[in-house]
């Protein structure tokens, strides 16, 4: 008879296998130095073969997650996970993006147990129609709606990472590794709730505008897509988001009339106002027909020989501010005492303390801080009867400035 672990999930092992970059079973079997055959056969749902106790915690050790973790169902959906596959992309890239999305919405989950988020805002902006039906005009009028109804207005975006959260989109960014991945979007196969995680590699706010936006229109005209037509259709998906996503950061009714005329030095400027990349802005020129094709051609010529595509005028003139959701849901959650982060790291997440914090967007280590516990001044005796510290009365120094027409300087 075979001893192994009951409940094992071979699902599990795959999903960590690929979080790791491990990028075949013969590969984990040479770090763990067994058969690769062996290993092989734990992947394999029909063998029926599974890790005894002491080589599953010996494997947990390697994968830098829980044994528990085996045990629990895999985050998996029926749903199209929406990512810019690229002919050029490896694999293991691809499915170690995918795998932290799973443990996104692993993590998600468990927060959603002790905090309640935002509630998803998305309307139903095809009204029943198909997003194959879709036409360029149609697009732009959704985008349109959808800064009505979100309150947005006509200028400038703000932050569409904080619009995202606002509106019940669970969003993480983490370093991918690799700069040919930009970001993800997915539904949790528990609440359906969309998650988006965008990459932080060679980021720059107007870059992030960007990604987040395309992956915002994936989540709002795209979550009905069944997961079949996804490869077949993939290249006009991702036509539909870029424009969708363009139009929601320029708008076609006000972004044009800052166009006084198209050159690369105007579209610097206007990045500064609309902080959207240059290239980007070419590409919306082109759309609306703003500009010929031939002469946007033009412009991607002079923008290469400036050397841009590795990285554009006033890129770093803004900070980016890491999503904020799932961080201040795991503060709320310790510092009023609903669970401790030895107690969420032992029941809860079977993933190791360095995922949590950085799907999360926690400082490093935080798992391994204690609380702060708040702390009131002692009254010294020197004091004396005349210092009061109840209802104590705040005394303004005199304004010392000069009056405007006083003619007396100080």
């Amino acid at each position: 008879m075979r001893i192994g672990t009951p409940g094992f999930i071979p699902a599990r092992l795959t999903e960590a296998r690929e979080a790791r970059r491990i990028p075949s079973k013969a590969a984990l079997a040479r770090r763990l130095g067994m058969s690769a055959t062996t290993t092989s056969r734990w992947e394999d749902e029909t063998s029926g073969q599974t890790p005894d106790n002491a080589t599953l915690i010996r494997l947990a050790g390697e994968l830098g997650v829980r044994p528990e973790y085996f045990l629990r169902p895999p985050f998996h959906s029926d749903r199209p996970t929406f990512l810019r596959s690229l002919a050029s992309t490896l694999v293991r890239d691809l499915d170690f993006q995918k795998a932290q999305m799973h443990w996104l919405q692993e993590i998600s989950f468990v927060i959603g147990h002790y905090v309640d988020l935002p509630e998803v805002d998305i309307p139903d902006v095809l009204d029943g129609a198909s997003y194959t039906q879709l036409r360029d005009e149609d697009i732009e009028e959704i985008a349109l709606r959808l800064r009505r109804h979100w309150q947005l207005g006509e200028g400038p975006c703000g932050d569409v990472v904080a619009i995202m959260e606002r509106i019940g989109i669970v969003v993480a960014a983490i370093p991918m590794n690799t700069t040919k991945l930009d970001g993800l979007c997915s539904w949790s196969p528990i609440d359906g709730r969309p998650h988006v995680l965008l990459a932080t590699d060679k980021m720059s706010f107007p870059r992030r505008q960007m990604d987040a936006a395309h992956e915002l229109a994936h989540a709002v005209l795209h979550q009905a897509v069944p997961a079949e037509e996804f490869q077949v259709n993939l290249r006009s998906i991702e036509q539909q988001a870029f424009r969708l996503g363009s139009a929601l950061l320029m708008p076609s009714t006000t972004y044009p009339k800052d166009v006084r005329h198209a050159s690369l030095a105007m579209l610097v400027s206007l990045k500064e106002r609309w902080r959207v990349s240059v290239k980007a802005q070419i590409k919306r020129l082109s759309d609306l027909e703003i500009i010929p094709e031939e002469f946007s051609r033009q412009l991607y010529k002079l923008y290469s020989a400036k050397g841009w595509s590795k990285g554009e005028p006033l890129d770093q003139h803004w900070p980016i501010q890491p999503p904020r959701a799932l961080r201040d849901s795991l503060n709320l959650i310790v510092e009023n005492n609903v669970r401790s982060k030895a107690d969420l790291l032992a029941t809860e997440f079977t993933i190791s303390s360095t995922d949590v914090e950085e799907l999360c967007g926690l400082p490093p280590g935080w798992f391994d801080r204690d609380a702060a516990e708040v702390v009131s001044l002692k009254r010294h005796p020197a004091d004396g009867p005349g210092v009061h510290y109840d209802d104590a009365e705040v005394i303004a120094f005199p304004d010392r400035r000069p009056h405007p027409w006083s003619g007396r300087s100080s």
